[in-house]
């Protein structure tokens, strides 16, 4: 058979394996319990079986520390749960994630008629939603008084962000008006209208446990809530009606605790990184404009105007020497302009020809030039070099002939 395939047996296990696993989805299985073995290792091992077939089944300690009842051997159960084949026996088994008591259907089917009709109704719309503040004051929580949540919720709280103040609300979170007492509790915190968050949640548990957060009469209450609020109940893999309504799900009441307010020593050492981040810009900033400034100083450009400032001071100490060549040639031309002026004026000056044995004769304070100004008989006044002369005229005349008349003083 030299053209026929021939498969090993770890190659088939792998093939088979491999259709197993990708074709059969997480699937819900409900039987009895059969063989249960609780290992010391904290897994389970059993066999799940109705009255026609059986398969092995195995639940890890991961999920075995989840459960809220003890696992016997004759107990009818629902299972959570993907097919695996285990390669080294070559048998296939239930890989399961998640387990309750059998019972439960119908609670199941009433979570998904709900589900449904409050999807259609806009319930869930993340339109809806509102936005949780980033840096809240106080936070309203609504839980056991006595439960681990509200301890998990209170110790991460304290922890990320001391403060916080927090308003705790005890309500019922399982059983007969447990719902009714979560919706008054959303109700209240929204007339009090003193705080940014709620935290509404619980510890985890079956479905029937959990069950409060599936009621109508809460799912309506988030809804209405001015206040965001956030859904913490149960565990990762639990998913509530009120997770659906909420402004935000978290997994588990200390996820909530961690979602709803930022670490404190986070933020505060963000601070002093971005601190740290805006010195070493501010540095670089300022030793650039530095640089820039010492380049400027030592361009042409600014050379070049002190240059030219000194250009002009030389020009100015250069016309200031000049100026003061102009006035001081100035002044001695003047100062020879006045002195010709006075020796011209000296020279007309009538004193001065007094000096040289003339005198002026006056007559009633007149200067007397022809004799004719005078008659005979007139007082007349004659200013000499030094002094004056007094006299009377007695004769008058003027020259004729070969000499001079004279007048007789």
């Amino acid at each position: 058979m030299p053209n026929t395939p021939i498969f090993s047996v770890s190659k088939i296990t792998a093939t088979i394996k491999l259709l197993l696993e990708e074709n059969i989805p997480t699937v819900w299985v409900e039987g009895e319990v059969s063989n249960f073995k609780a290992h010391y290792s904290g897994h389970y091992y059993f066999t799940l079986k109705d009255d026609k077939a059986q398969i092995s089944a195995v639940m890890w300690r991961s999920r075995v520390q989840q459960l809220t009842f003890d696992l016997q051997d004759g107990m009818k159960i629902q299972v959570l749960g993907n097919v695996r084949l285990y390669e080294k026996s070559g048998r296939y088994q239930l890989d399961i994630l998640r387990m309750q008591p059998a019972g439960v259907g119908r609670l199941q089917q009433e979570f998904e008629q709900l589900k449904q009709a409050l999807l259609e109704e806009g319930l869930f719309d993340e339109s809806h939603k509102k936005q949780l503040p980033a840096f809240p004051e106080r936070i309203g929580i609504i839980t056991s008084g006595t439960g681990a949540a509200i301890r998990d919720i209170l110790n991460v709280l304290k922890r990320r962000a001391p403060h916080l103040q927090i308003i705790v609300h005890p309500a019922k979170v399982q059983g007969q008006g447990a719902a009714e007492e979560i919706a008054a509790a959303i109700a209240r915190f929204n007339r009090y209208g003193q705080v940014d968050v709620i935290i509404v949640g619980r510890g985890g548990g079956s479905l029937e446990d959990l069950w409060a957060f599936n009621e109508e009469s809460v799912a309506r209450a988030i809804y209405q809530s001015k206040i965001p609020i956030i859904s913490a109940v149960g565990h990762e893999i639990d998913f509530t009606i009120a997770d659906f309504v909420a402004d935000l799900r978290a997994p588990t009441p200390s996820a909530a605790a961690e979602l709803v307010v930022p670490d404190f020593a986070d933020i505060k050492e963000q601070i002093l990184f971005l601190r740290q981040q805006l010195l070493l810009i501010l540095k670089r900033s300022l030793d650039q404009r530095k640089n820039q400034i010492t380049g400027l100083a030592k361009s042409y450009g600014l050379r070049k105007i002190e240059d030219n400032l000194h250009q002009y001071a030389l020009q100015i100490d250069e016309l200031n020497t000049n100026l003061e060549r102009f006035y001081s040639y100035r002044t001695l031309q003047k100062r020879e302009l006045i002195r010709q002026l006075n020796q011209r004026l000296n020279s007309l000056n009538p004193r001065q020809v007094l000096r040289r044995g003339y005198s002026i004769t006056y007559h009633h304070g007149k200067v007397v030039t022809h004799w004719q100004q005078v008659a005979t008989g007139a007082e007349l006044k004659t200013e000499l070099s030094e002094g004056y002369l007094k006299s009377t005229l007695t004769q008058s005349g003027k020259e004729s002939g070969n000499g001079k008349e004279k007048n007789d003083l």
